[in-house]
């Protein structure tokens, strides 16, 4: 004989181990499976109860599909509930004998008792499949004009289901739908709000996979447009009702049927400006008159912003949706504060709409100017602060947010403020992220830079910074401003990268391959001394305004030079990639310090480049051995090779100058001709292609816009 429920939840709780409670399982299931055969009836309930408990454990319970069956054919209430409930949570839609049911549930449909018809509407809510919406949707017609508010509302979410499953027959259905709206039961009108709600969201996913015209209004659509007055008239009518307990919650009147009724609106306003016109007035009062102190407030001024975002409504509502997304930022729920960030971003990014204010392009500080100090771009940047506050939130997913909405606020007046704080953020953020930070503060400093010392000044502290996560495109495009800037600019961005590179610990791979090329281009520079005055910055207020300091560089002397790029190739944890890039800065220095450095700072360039003749990396040896013979070259001597034949004919020099004098292997003069256009190789090297760079500047632009 099986156990009880009750003996079976005991016996599993009692079991110490996963092994024990599999056993106690598997043997009652054998039990279960005994009586199933045997049609033992009057253990049928019994056994479907367990073979929920079991299915809550996560244990098979397929074999018990047709027991729920049987239960919900049987006259006696009691068997029907469990029936129903193991039916519900047994099955899936999916699964060929819920087809069984269909006669079962259209009995129990037309059922007297209430609580039985109820049980059948809340299957069909949940299982209906598209064959037996079609087949039972007149039968949850007839319960939607039932006299008693139980199974309206029942009847209502069941008729959702139908028509999601059955678009088709949504027109069919629509007058029955309208005239519900005026129902007393805020349970009835809840489940109404949420069948309006579904019907529009179904309506217009068929008529997409139909391919009808977008501009002809379906039916649904068109009856439910002329609701838009009765709709705000029931939200004005909760908004303004007094203390009732039955819909009372934390001192808002239902705020169920509030967000269900601005969901609704929502969807109603969308490109509608006539409702749109109908709502602004309902959509004020509600974002004024609704408390914050409550969770429940909160939701309906969410749910608010939401609608107000979505539909054609003028600016200054938009300014009251912001500010309130702006309060909901100082609230001390996490919850809460990610729903504002969250939702501020997907509008920004969003933009706007021809017809109204919008959020796209963000515009400055809150100004006077351009298109007014009362925006909703203005607004949102009246709480620049807050937002930049929540990216020193302890919450990762608070700050993920909070950057979001810091890219969107970027324009050319608050670029230096707000890039300032993403590089701030960037010495605290995960490594995982900083890649993707690096990559989105340079498109910032590309649309945005005011200039092209500030350029180079914060893509370098973003090298010194993250370094070795920033992508290849952060190197160029540094590479690229200091190139394609003047003599006063590369002076400073020489120094800078210098005094960097010198004081990094050889982590920042990035930092390493933009200062060694920096300073094989610009060496020469370093060798004079630099100062900088910065612009002083303007006050609004009568505070003084304290002096600028000056920003100033020692000159160098030739060998300290070659000293700091010479202890960025020793260390033993140097890449491949920073050793070929000082290879060429050796060759450069050599050239540009000819004339200015002693003899031994300059042999012992020429010891630099050619110790990597021998190599492992096959580059390393292969440019070391050209910069060599350049270098050579630019003294007048040439390096002779063996004859190809490996006969003792004519030989060849590495330029390819054959001559009969010389021995294999040995040195010879050379013309003139070679010395010069060696003299030009080493000073014509140029590693960066501006165009090239100016073209992906222009993408990555075109990215941000």
């Amino acid at each position: 004989m099986s156990l009880k429920l009750r003996d079976l939840i005991r016996q599993v709780r009692a079991c110490k181990t996963a092994a024990e409670e599999r056993a106690v399982i598997a043997k009652e299931s054998a039990m279960i499976r005994t009586a199933i055969r045997e049609e033992q009836e009057h253990y049928r309930h019994r056994n479907v109860a367990k073979l929920l408990f079991m299915h809550m454990l996560g244990y098979p319970t397929h074999f018990g599909q047709l027991e729920c069956m049987k239960l919900v054919a049987s006259p006696h209430f009691p068997e029907k509930r469990i029936g129903y409930l193991g039916m519900m949570l047994l099955l899936s839609e999916q699964a060929d004998v819920l087809m069984l049911a269909t006669n079962s549930l259209k009995n129990d449909l037309n059922s007297e008792n209430r609580f039985i018809s109820g049980l059948a509407l809340c299957a069909i809510g949940n299982l209906a499949t598209a064959d037996m919406s079609r087949d039972l949707a007149p039968e949850v017609d007839k319960h939607l004009s039932s006299g008693k508010p139980y199974l309206r509302k029942k009847a209502c979410l069941a008729m959702a289901r139908c028509l999601t499953k059955c678009p088709d027959m949504a027109e069919d259905f629509v007058d029955r739908i309208v005239s519900l709206l005026n129902d007393r039961s805020h349970g009835v009108l809840i489940t109404v709000v949420q069948l309006m709600t579904r019907v529009l969201v179904v309506d217009d996913e068929h008529r997409a996979s139909e391919g009808d015209g977008a501009d002809d209004e379906s039916a649904c659509r068109t009856a439910f447009l002329r609701l838009v007055p009765t709709l705000v008239k029931l939200l004005r009518n909760l908004l303004s009702m007094g203390y009732s307990p039955d819909h009372d919650v934390g001192g808002i009147s239902d705020p169920f049927l509030q967000v269900q009724i601005l969901t609704l609106l929502r969807l109603l306003g969308a490109d509608d400006p006539r409702a749109s016109d109908e709502m602004n007035d309902v959509l004020a009062q509600v974002a004024t008159n609704t408390e914050t102190a409550k969770n429940a407030g909160n939701a309906i001024l969410y749910e608010c912003v939401q609608t107000i975002m979505a539909v054609e409504g003028d600016d200054g509502l938009r300014v009251l949706a912001v500010n309130i997304l702006g309060r909901f930022l100082l609230n001390r729920d996490n919850n809460i504060r990610y729903v504002a960030l969250n939702t501020l971003a997907r509008c920004v990014a969003d933009g706007s709409r021809p017809s109204d204010g919008g959020m796209l392009p963000v515009g400055d500080d809150g100004g006077e100017g351009g298109s007014g100090g009362n925006t909703a771009a203005s607004a949102l940047q009246r709480h620049r602060t807050t937002v930049v506050d929540c990216l020193k939130d302890p919450d990762i997913s608070i700050r993920q947010r909070a950057l979001e909405l810091i890219y969107h606020l970027v324009n050319p007046s608050n670029v230096e403020d707000l890039t300032a704080e993403l590089l701030n953020y960037l010495v605290l953020c995960p490594r995982e992220h900083r890649s993707d930070i690096c990559t989105r503060v340079l498109r910032v400093v590309d649309s945005y830079g005011p200039d092209d010392r500030w350029r180079v000044d914060s893509l370098v502290t973003m090298l010194t910074i993250a370094g070795r996560e920033c992508g290849t495109d952060v190197q160029s495009a540094t590479a690229a401003y200091v190139g394609s800037s003047g003599p006063d600019v590369r002076a400073y961005a020489s120094h800078r990268l210098l005094k960097a590179v010198r004081d990094d610990d050889g982590g920042q791979v990035g930092l390493l391959n933009v200062g060694v090329w920096c300073v094989g281009e610009y060496g020469d520079l370093l060798l004079e001394p630099y100062s900088y005055v910065p612009a002083p910055v303007a006050s609004d207020g009568d505070d003084a305004v304290p002096d600028p300091v000056t920003v100033s560089f020692m000159a160098l002397d030739p060998a300290s030079v070659v000293s700091t790029v010479e202890r960025v190739v020793r260390r033993h944890t140097c890449p491949e990639g920073v050793k070929q890039r000082a290879l060429t800065c050796f060759v450069k220095l050599r050239e540009r310090f000819a004339g200015r450095a002693d003899e031994a700072t300059l042999d012992r360039l020429t010891k630099l480049v050619e110790e990597h003749g021998g190599s492992h990396c096959l580059e390393l040896q292969l440019r070391s051995v050209e910069y060599g013979a350049l270098i050579n070259a630019t003294k007048g001597v040439s390096v002779r090779l063996p004859a190809a034949d490996g006969a003792g004919g004519e030989e060849e020099d590495i330029f390819g100058v054959t001559s009969g004098g010389g021995g294999a292997g040995g040195t010879t003069p050379v013309g003139p001709e070679v010395v010069k256009a060696a003299r030009e190789a080493l000073a014509r090297m140029p590693t960066v292609d501006v165009k090239l760079m100016q073209k992906r500047r222009e993408e990555r632009s075109g990215m941000m816009t």
